[in-house]
């Protein structure tokens, strides 16, 4: 059997953001459907604003070479992302560009994007539940670093009153989208063996 590797992040590093909440919820969802989960925190990985005069000076930042590595060990990534002013946040943009600068040798650019799957979901307090910032989200990984993104997206509207005290779903039918998302990630790189 395919060994099924998941990355679960959030592109969130705010305290109770519901977008991290959305990604423990997946790693959960994902750790039950017997894949291998890991979930990482930005915060982790602080990174300085993008300048391509600072990579020419100094180079990419470690946190960017070491979350690098983590995406290439995983075959599988979800992005819990929330949505600002119909985008995506500061940081995960900047994550991104950051991480795809780098590539090793005989590594096409963008090579952390590239040979995985990824799936994109986003909690959001209004009622269309992120989705305008999944598009541009979704353009930044397909178009722009070569992703495969898989069309389900994990969409949480109303977050505020959408999980519980346990951190589920009280909506069953968000419930059920956010496990056929998790299927078809996991299917996918299955797929992609």
């Amino acid at each position: 059997m395919q060994d099924v590797r998941i990355l679960v992040l959030s592109g969130s590093i705010r305290s109770g953001s519901y977008n991290t909440q959305l990604a423990g919820l997946v790693a959960k969802y994902a750790a039950l459907s017997d894949a291998q989960v890991t979930q990482v925190s930005l915060a982790d990985y602080p990174m300085p604003i993008y300048d391509a005069d600072l990579e020419k000076e100094k180079g990419a930042p470690e946190a960017a070479r070491k979350l690098k590595a983590v995406f290439q060990k995983h075959n599988g990534v979800f992005i819990a992302s929330p949505e600002y002013n119909t985008a995506i946040t500061p940081l995960l943009k900047n994550t991104l560009d950051w991480v795809s600068r780098l590539s090793g040798e005989g590594e096409p650019p963008a090579a952390a994007f590239r040979n995985r799957v990824f799936a994109l979901g986003a909690a959001s307090t209004g009622a269309l539940g992120g989705i305008r910032g999944l598009i541009g989200l979704r353009t930044i990984l397909e178009i722009g670093l070569g992703a495969l993104v898989i069309p389900d997206m994990g969409m949480v509207p109303n977050a505020k009153s959408a999980f519980d005290e346990h951190g589920e779903p009280v909506n069953e039918r968000t419930a059920r989208l956010l496990q056929a998302m998790v299927d078809r990630l996991i299917a996918e790189v299955k797929l992609r063996g």
